[in-house]
């Protein structure tokens, strides 16, 4: 066995037993995954600001992770992220990603975790809508966080990857509140249903109003040549959101109207771990799904400022 070989191989071993530990712990704790890698999370690598209100509705929150002073790319030339999370579009919170900001934030990005309106109780369009203002509160404010307002991106994992998607598509949402995809140098969609009529799933039939949903709530129906480059990741076994059906035929809709979009597929992971993934303590568990990422932001995969462990 090589030298690289067996570093690799030491490497990939570490991040199994490293994700072991994580599981068994959560078992063991009676707490969540998502829990016990937000409780590994270091506290080190990035400033935090929480609880900012981008309306005046309750779920119209978010929570800021920008990185540390010493942490390149310089103030002013930063990328900014507004990250959206998955749920169905019925359960979540922006304080359980804490994981996700803390992964960006400490590689150079200002990152902007917003809550939004969930079902039942809030229906489509009104997380779409909770979705472009917190973007439009991002733009607004991109300077003020260090970020280069030229730079701002949305991305989402799964539901929160349809959000992302309809704020970088359909140009309605922006327009409302001011503000257009034009504005966007990009987005990013891990897993996200961009094409999923008839609705099947019980929960999502509750939050597109089903069936009575339009065909206009469909990311697929909004392409156009104007639409900002895309990078879309899916797990290639997805039995939650069929990666041919969604990532796949987003990403040839995309090239057919001439926009860039870049696709990576991976075989080892799954629906949850592409996103769990990238949590420090497994982020090499299946992936890595973070080089891509930090690759079309503009930024080194690896940390370099101090703070990082």
């Amino acid at each position: 066995m090589s030298r690289s070989t067996f570093a690799s191989f030491r490497r990939r071993r570490s991040a199994f037993f490293t994700a072991f530990t994580v599981v068994a712990a959560a078992a063991l704790s009676a707490c969540s995954p998502i829990k016990v890698l937000n409780g590994l999370v270091p506290a080190d690598t990035y400033q935090f600001q929480g609880g900012i209100a981008y309306g005046k509705a309750l779920r119209q929150m978010l929570d800021v992770y920008q990185p540390l002073p010493s942490t390149p790319p310089a103030r002013g030339a930063r990328p900014l992220v507004v990250f959206f999370f998955g749920g169905t579009w019925t359960n979540g919170d922006r304080a359980s990603y804490k994981f996700v900001g803390e992964a960006l934030a400490s590689r150079g990005a200002v990152v902007v975790i917003p809550d939004y309106g969930l079902s039942p109780v809030f229906t489509y369009p009104v997380f779409v809508r909770d979705s472009a203002l917190a973007v439009k509160w991002a733009l607004d404010n991109a300077a003020q966080l260090g970020a280069d307002p030229k730079q701002v991106y949305v991305m989402g994992h799964s539901s929160g990857g349809y959000n992302a998607a309809m704020v970088a598509l359909d140009d309605r949402w922006l327009a409302e509140v001011g503000a257009s995809p034009k504005q966007l140098a990009g987005w990013i969609g891990l897993a996200g249903p961009y094409d999923f009529l008839p609705i099947g799933d019980p929960q999502a039939q509750v939050a597109f109003n089903w069936p009575d949903t339009p065909p206009d709530s469909q990311p697929l129906a909004h392409v156009t040549s104007a639409a900002p480059r895309a990078l879309l990741m899916a797990a290639a076994k997805d039995e939650l959101v069929y990666p041919d059906r969604n990532t796949g035929q987003m990403a040839a809709a995309l090239r057919a109207a001439g926009v860039p979009v870049e696709v990576q597929l991976f075989d080892n992971l799954s629906h949850v771990t592409l996103i769990g993934a990238f949590a420090r303590p497994i982020q090499w568990l299946g992936g890595p799904v973070l080089p891509p990422v930090m690759g079309f932001l503009g930024l080194a995969s690896v940390p370099s400022h101090k703070g990082a462990r």
